[in-house]
């Protein structure tokens, strides 16, 4: 199946939907860090140290809160985006850039896609995009 790239308005028109699920991600993965390092403390394990079947064994109330983090990265993949982390609320969009295929880079809080980079760069490869000049409209 051939991936779909990504314009830059198709990325930006996707943005309130993100910034709403990057949301509700960062919110529900505060808590379910909280949890683990709860649990961590309980049973004297670093947090490292505790696998998703051990946490959901010895604190099956944090099933939830997983389930609910796996649904909206889930949400994130179906508009085509490509979840890179929670932290720092990234979600890449694959696109032509220069005549190659490259990841539109967009983070939790920016208004707009205005960075990409290389398929191997990764965040720290990231660049501005080059600006666009916005639309004329003609004047009667």
């Amino acid at each position: 199946m051939e991936q779909h790239l990504f314009s830059i308005d198709e990325v930006n028109a996707l943005i309130p939907k993100l910034e709403f699920v990057m949301g509700r991600l960062q919110q529900r993965g505060a808590e379910l860090r909280r949890g683990i390092e709860a649990l961590a403390l309980e049973t004297g394990k670093p947090t490292a140290e505790l696998n998703g079947s051990e946490i959901v064994e010895l604190r099956p109330a944090l099933r939830p809160l997983i389930e609910d983090l796996e649904r909206l990265v889930g949400e994130i993949e179906e508009c085509g985006g490509q979840f890179k982390g929670l932290d720092l609320g990234l979600v890449d969009f694959p696109a032509e850039i220069n005549g190659e295929i490259a990841l539109l880079c967009w983070q939790f809080g920016e208004k707009e896609v205005g960075y990409w980079h290389s398929l191997e760069g990764g965040f720290e490869g990231r660049q501005p995009l080059p600006r666009r000049q916005p639309r004329s409209t003609l004047l009667q």
